[in-house]
């Protein structure tokens, strides 16, 4: 075969799985639209109660939890399936809203069962897509994958725009009908390369292999202690239980403490499972085995804070767009659709880049234009007046702060689209859905973490200082650069070798 016959043949099929990509991301992002979107306009129409409503984000706590059970997806693998068979429960679940227009309790069941399948939905799809495509081909891949993902968001907004011709009934068939489709496209994807299961022991096996190994069964439950503050800075258990947190440690020391007594009597049971390698075990042995690479701790560090200035900044902007001012209507064109199609832009255009300069060069560059943005937005801060001081902002004031959010919007897609590459490439392909889960999770982690403080600093310094200070943020980063690239570098060697 010619040279330009294989590089054709690999164009073919570089375009056969971008694709794809667009096929399953839009997969992924429609169930997140319903559920932000759909669900609380139909339910304030029908005059439910606003608390009743915010308690129903609680049931998102699904997307944030995913890793606990993202194991059961690489373990049985059949991605496609998968997604096929999710599909098909949310479908039913919109069929059933059209066919119950009541409010009852039976709403928060449906909903529930909702978010858990699109949570699955997400766990399946990057599996699927991070085994499907190359190192090369990430960030353009990772450009559409943003793009299309806000598109199914998007598409959800259509679906409600049919409430006004065919009313609430029309709006969830037509749901419906999207969710069957995509189940049956997602179906017809690209097989998936066949492999052994995650992990090769029992769940009972793997269980003693914990308990002789009182290290590994404390940073288990150091782990589960971990979801368990997700779950409540959710649903905020420890609000309305005066003791919740000093219970959950006692049960946690207790659970410690019998472990390591097991351990220390039960030596035939010991002798037989310390042979066990713990990076085996279905539950439990992605997260060991990731724990054993060179350089995961400075890497997760990295992963925690790499968009720390950008999610530091995030959850205050809107809040300044009111204090200076701006309408709804404002807000809602400028700030949301046109940055929405700017962030899809810049998506596209990070995506373009990593993959001709390469991920390590497109996590400081992008990253680098990504902390610039910021200083757009503490410059407009600087220069707006608040309203409360009752100055009306001139022509060249609203232009100003207008393009300090397309240039935020815009560089926010170029810095995800190299960050995303790069958890790609560093999960191991045999445990990839759970690891990315977990990724995700301890990047969901920070941004929370950093939304949650926003409001202090913000409060605090002001919106022009804090918006300096997002800048300076976003710079610790960069000196966990060098183990980000010798993590990437470890992953192409596993893999040349046939371990990874």
């Amino acid at each position: 075969m010619t040279k330009n016959a294989t590089e054709t043949a690999d164009q073919k099929l570089l375009h056969s799985k971008l694709f794809w990509v667009g096929i399953l991301y839009f997969a992924e992002g429609f169930p997140l639209g319903v559920f932000y979107d759909v669900f609380p306009v139909h339910f304030r129409t029908q005059g439910v109660e606003l608390w009743k409503i915010g308690f129903m984000s609680l049931l998102g706590l699904a997307w944030t939890l995913k890793f606990l059970w993202a194991p059961a997806v690489d373990h049985y693998r059949q991605h496609r399936r998968w997604m096929l068979l999710v599909d098909l429960v949310m479908a039913t679940v919109m069929a059933v809203f059209a066919l119950h227009a009541d409010f009852g309790p039976w709403v928060w069941w449906a909903i529930g069962l909702f978010t858990l399948m699109s949570a699955t939905n997400d766990i399946a799809i990057d599996g699927y897509t991070i085994e499907m495509l190359n190192k090369r081909e990430l960030g353009l891949a990772n450009g559409l994958r943003i793009a299309f993902y806000r598109v199914g968001m998007l598409a959800s907004g259509f679906a409600l725009m049919l409430s006004d011709v065919w009313g609430w009934t029309g709006t969830y068939l037509a749901a419906s009908a999207i969710f069957i489709a995509g189940g049956i496209a997602c179906l017809l994807a690209p097989g998936e390369v066949s492999k052994a299961g995650s992990g090769r022991l029992g769940i009972r096996h793997e269980l003693k292999a914990l308990l002789v190994h009182p290290a590994a069964f404390g940073l288990v439950v150091l782990f589960l202690l971990g979801a368990l503050w997700l779950a409540d800075n959710s649903v905020h258990w420890s609000r309305t239980l005066a003791m919740f947190w000093p219970t959950a440690f006692i049960v946690a020391g207790a659970l410690v403490l019998g472990g390591w007594i097991f351990s220390r009597t039960s030596h035939r049971i010991k002798a037989q499972e310390q042979r066990t390698p713990l990076s085996e075990g279905p539950m439990f042995g992605t997260l060991f085995g990731m724990l054993q690479r060179p350089y995961i701790i400075p890497v997760i560090i990295f992963v925690l804070i790499f968009k720390l200035g950008d999610s530091s900044m995030g959850f205050m902007i809107k809040p300044f767009w009111v204090d200076v001012g701006f309408t709804a209507g404002e807000i809602g064109l400028v700030s949301v659709n046109i940055g929405l199609a700017l962030s899809i832009a810049g998506g596209i255009t990070g995506g373009w880049y990593t993959d001709r300069s390469g991920i390590f060069k497109a996590l400081w560059v992008l990253g680098l234009w990504q902390a610039l943005s910021n200083l757009g937005y503490a410059y407009a801060a600087s220069a707006l007046p608040l309203a409360e001081s009752g100055a009306v902002l001139s022509e060249s004031q609203r232009w100003l702060m207008y393009s300090a959010s397309a240039l935020e919007s815009f560089t926010g897609g170029l810095g995800t689209a190299a960050f995303l590459a790069f958890l790609m490439a560093i999960v191991n392909k045999t445990h990839s859905a759970t690891e990315y889960a977990i990724y995700s999770s301890i990047f969901a982690l920070s941004r929370s973490l950093a939304g949650w403080a926003g409001g202090f600093g913000a409060q605090i310094m002001g919106y022009a200082d804090y918006f300096l200070l997002t800048f300076f943020l976003a710079f610790p980063a960069y000196l966990l650069l060098p183990w980000a690239r010798r993590m990437m570098t470890y992953a192409e060697q596993q893999k040349e070798f046939g371990q990874h």
